[in-house]
């Protein structure tokens, strides 16, 4: 009897010990990964992650856009898309300029090489309409929220500027179709609508929560007009079986896919993917990630472009999935995709961004106290038929 009083009270003692905090938990998962990944640069890497993030301020282009570069340009803030557009970027270059292989993946992995894009005209084609004003490197001034104009339009939407690379380079042109597979909170989608390039943006989301949050962002910045059926569709379906429903329909599409979300999982309890009841979903994000990427080049048109990305440094969850999509494409639907070379990105933007510069396919933007943005990884692939 003594023995089970004993027993019980031990049982009741663990029980109130308390948890390992799910934060800690994500960091020391991130200690023995990336350590390993990034070498010497994941010190700094780290530190910023656990730092106060810097954040750009998207312009309104439905707004009073003069008023408010008048208004950023006396605070010293600067127009990081616009200085990205100067004549004299360079070129996107050629896939063999790009660094090589890592020593590091396993054996077999199957690897992107020599299949590039038709050479570019011009190194990135950006909407005049989109400008994202930055502090410059070191300033760690911070934007107001923003207040509503005379349409009661919000002026600015706050967001990591790293978070506009992936929308910069899906390059969408006047009169094209677009799908935003995985689009809550709605950051990009609302940016995709600021270029007014967009006939028709399809923004998709599976969970109903989230895409509350984005019809929310949508109606305090876009007017009425431009939120109507015809040029805007919203929806919550499985973007796993997207490529199945509409195949060969859209001439961009983004999939900005659930992640580990690293800057989050290292600062936030609630909603952390690294607590130990979700220990499951986390280890099958890659293959999520995979079939929505699948889907989503499925969904594009022969001829369209597809970009993918992550705000995570995992390479599972960025150049793998990508490699391994691009094989399922090819073996599974006998589609052909070829590797759009982003190099000259980290030129134009490397005033604003720090980045990695040695992934096996695409781009990364690093954390640094200096400039801390990202992470964000961003791919893309041309579909050639």
């Amino acid at each position: 009897m003594a023995e089970a009083g004993a027993a019980e009270h031990l049982q009741e003692e663990a029980s109130s010990q308390p948890r390992v905090p799910s934060t800690r938990l994500a960091l020391h998962s991130m200690d023995m990964s990336y350590s390993l990944q990034l070498g010497e640069l994941w010190p700094s890497t780290r530190l910023a992650l656990l730092c106060q993030q810097k954040y750009a301020a998207l312009l309104n282009c439905f707004g009073d856009v003069a008023k408010m570069i008048r208004e950023m340009e006396r605070r010293g803030a600067r127009d990081f898309v616009y200085e990205g557009r100067g004549d004299g970027a360079a070129p996107l270059g050629p896939a063999e300029d790009r660094p090589g292989p890592d020593p590091s993946c396993p054996a077999g992995s199957p690897v992107i090489s020599g299949d590039t894009a038709p050479e570019m005209e011009h190194p990135i084609a950006v909407s005049p309409n989109l400008k994202c004003f930055t502090f410059p490197r070191g300033d760690i001034t911070r934007f107001n929220p923003a207040r509503p104009d005379s349409l009661r339009l919000l002026e600015y939407y706050l967001m990591d500027a790293a978070s506009l690379l992936p929308v910069l380079i899906l390059d969408v042109q006047p009169g094209h179709t677009v799908l935003d597979l995985c689009a809550a909170p709605g950051g990009k989608s609302l940016a995709l609508l600021q270029t007014e390039c967009c006939r028709h943006l399809a923004v998709n989301d599976i969970s109903s929560s989230r895409l509350s949050r984005l019809r929310k962002i949508l109606h305090s910045y876009v007017p009425k007009n431009i939120r109507t059926e015809d040029r805007l569709r919203i929806t919550s379906f499985d973007g796993r079986h997207w490529g199945e429903v509409e195949r060969n329909t859209f001439d961009r599409v983004l999939v900005d896919v659930p992640c580990t979300t690293d800057r989050h999982s290292v600062l936030e309890e609630d909603n952390n993917i690294f607590s130990r009841l979700r220990l499951r979903e986390r280890q099958r994000l890659p293959l999520l990630q995979t079939q929505l990427l699948v889907s989503g080049i499925l969904a594009a048109k022969p001829g369209g472009s597809i970009v993918y990305s992550t705000c995570s440094l995992s390479q599972l969850q960025n150049e793998y999935v990508v490699e391994r999509a691009v094989q399922v494409a090819k073996t599974e639907h006998n589609v052909e995709l070829q590797l759009v070379d982003l190099t000259a990105i980290r030129t134009l933007y490397s005033d604003t961004f720090n980045f990695y510069g040695h992934c096996r396919v695409g781009e990364l933007v690093l954390p640094h106290l200096t400039a801390n943005f990202g992470p964000m990884y961003f791919c893309k692939l041309h579909r050639v038929h």
